[in-house]
């Protein structure tokens, strides 16, 4: 599965340069977290996460700001960014990723299922927008295996 190579990758360029990554997950539920702690030794540089799946857990945990939710929406590049770099400040990392999302079923506020913002911030900022036509389980794990794959990229091109 490209997803446990690429988290392999993730932990051990993360332990050679002294870096750190935490998550702050909503649509994924811990999947990326879950994905980058099955790697041994990832301790070393995963600190830890927020699974924040409430607008209310967003704004209290990650600081992500009301203003920001009632604008935009919860399913925005801007609450994923708020979210990363919330979590980022929370736990003093290098890196944060943050998912957000509608894994479905339905749409919500007329955005429509399947529609995901990853943000990776860090020493290099990216964000991701996904439109994925895969059902609940799906769009999950689509969302869990983009986010590792763009931040094992991330840090490939980073460290050349």
């Amino acid at each position: 599965m490209p997803t446990q190579s690429q988290a392999r990758s993730i932990i051990e360029t993360l332990k050679s340069s002294g870096q750190t990554v935490v998550v702050a997950e909503s649509l994924t539920g811990g999947g990326v977290g879950f994905a980058l702690t099955q790697v041994p030794g990832s301790s070393e540089v995963f600190l830890g996460g927020v699974i924040s799946y409430t607008s209310e857990v967003k704004m209290k945990e990650l600081g992500v700001k009301q203003s920001t939710l009632e604008k935009y929406t919860v399913v925005s590049e801007e609450v994923a960014i708020e979210m990363a770099e919330g979590a980022r400040e929370k736990f003093g990392s290098t890196w944060a990723i943050a998912t957000t999302g509608i894994a479905g079923p339905g749409d919500y506020k007329g955005i429509r299922e399947g529609t995901v913002w990853i943000a990776i911030r860090g020493p290099v900022n990216q964000t991701l927008l996904l439109t994925l036509d895969s059902g609940r389980d799906g769009v999950r794990q689509g969302a869990i295996s983009s986010a590792i794959g763009t931040f094992a990229r991330i840090l490939s091109t980073q460290n050349k």
